[in-house]
């Protein structure tokens, strides 16, 4: 499974005195390790890492285990309850403070580098109470894609990172006005570009700053929704009757949607669109701002071998044996300020603009999070769902929204 490489071997001795377990400390220890977003693409891309830090720290043996993104959480759960947690285990950022305030997590702040170059804001995502309990691995961002020859046909200029929503609509009528199979725009509405729009606004925001009481029914927050909700009553974005099961990627590539708001993640699924597509930072409403998601790695509280396992931790992450990997095969993006890094991305096409991946890294926004945060999702997404079936208002679905989430911070 581990393989080694003249290039690989070079590049290990090069980050030798980084990421090696001091003399003294070398045994033989095996560390298990968890994950979700190496399968089923990339494995061998995860073995590769592992051959170089094996390499640099003769001894240290990593054992990984791997499970779908759906079956993921509820497997760690089970062993984090019976005593049985892997060593080291990969945390989206949405659960990270569920882990993290139930004591699962060790805060690995004493055995790291202080190298690392991490984006700053990257590494404060995965603190808790002042301790450093997991580290980023990687981030995504989300952009605004566009069918340029859908923008040619309706006479219609390429979108500008100077845009807001005014110019994206007017845009998106121009191309929905194409034909009665076109569609303007698709800007998904559930939680995910809620919160994201709510930081758009500026003036919206789930809590008060102090976390003591849910804010999601003001006037901007409301305003927020009705906008995006308005997206579809005004015929400019499918609603899911007009889809009728085919997915949003799907009518992207299927070249009857002029924008669509989705990740970079989405760029390999496009590259042979039979049209030509750029991206662009998403509009903005009264400011700029961008999903930020992150994946992060965490050892466990109950690991019996604490230093060796924040090693292979910091390796995942920032050295620069995992950072030339994933960018060269697509697997994320390190959360890693290094331009240098990313010459060879920024160099591929399409999309043309992939400095904006970077770019909306100026204006990031990462989700509210609580500790019950799956059931605040899913009663933020349960109330959308009524005010897009014409069960509420957007101001009644808020008001219920904002009762539910007091209930789930007491």
């Amino acid at each position: 499974m581990l393989r080694q490489t003249t290039k690989l071997f070079f590049v290990v001795l090069m980050l030798a005195c980084t990421f090696i377990l001091p003399a003294a400390a070398q045994e033989e220890v095996t560390l298990r390790y968890f994950t979700f977003s190496a399968a089923p693409d990339y494995l061998e891309e995860l073995d590769t890492i592992i051959a170089a830090f094996e390499e640099a720290n003769p001894g240290i043996t990593v054992e990984v285990t791997t499970a779908p993104f759906a079956d993921y959480f509820t497997l760690l759960q089970a062993d984090v309850v019976s005593g049985d947690a892997p060593d080291v285990f990969e945390l989206n950022y949405e659960n990270f403070v569920t882990y993290a305030a139930n004591d699962t997590l060790l805060d690995i702040s004493e055995y790291l580098s202080g190298d690392a170059p991490y984006y700053p804001r990257a590494l404060e995502a995965f603190q808790y109470e002042g301790a450093q309990l997991a580290l980023p691995e990687t981030f995504s961002t989300v952009l605004m894609f566009y069918n340029a020859d859908l923008f040619d046909q309706a006479g219609v200029e390429y979108p500008t990172a100077e845009w807001t929503w005014a110019e994206a609509t007017a845009a998106a009528e121009a191309i929905d006005a194409l034909g009665d199979d076109v569609w303007g725009l698709f800007s998904p509405v559930q939680f995910w570009e809620f919160y994201k729009k709510a930081a758009q606004n500026g003036e919206c925001s789930f809590f008060n700053e102090d976390m003591t009481e849910s804010t999601i029914n003001s006037e901007a927050c409301v305003e927020t929704l009705s906008t995006m909700v308005g997206f579809i009553d005004s015929d400019l974005m499918p609603s899911a009757a007009d889809l009728s099961g085919v997915s949003d990627s799907e009518l992207f590539l299927s070249g009857n949607v002029g924008m669509l708001v989705t990740g970079i993640w989405m760029f390999g699924a496009f590259q042979d669109a039979p049209f030509a597509w750029d991206v662009q930072i998403e509009p903005a409403i009264n400011q700029n701002a961008h999903h930020f998601f992150a994946n992060g790695v965490a050892v466990s509280a109950t690991t019996a071998n604490p230093e060796a396992a924040a090693l292979w931790s910091e390796f995942l992450t920032a050295s620069e044996t995992a950072a030339t990997v994933r960018v060269e095969s697509g697997w994320e993006l390190p959360a890693l300020d290094q331009p240098e890094y990313f010459e060879a991305y920024l160099e591929l096409t399409p999309p043309a603009n992939r400095a904006a991946v970077f770019q909306a890294l100026e204006s990031p926004v990462t989700p509210p999070v609580i500790e019950r945060q799956n059931e605040m999702q899913d009663a933020v997404n349960a109330l959308i769902t009524r005010v897009l079936d014409g069960e509420l208002t957007a101001q009644e679905a808020l008001d219920e929204a904002k009762a539910a989430l007091d209930e789930l911070i007491q």
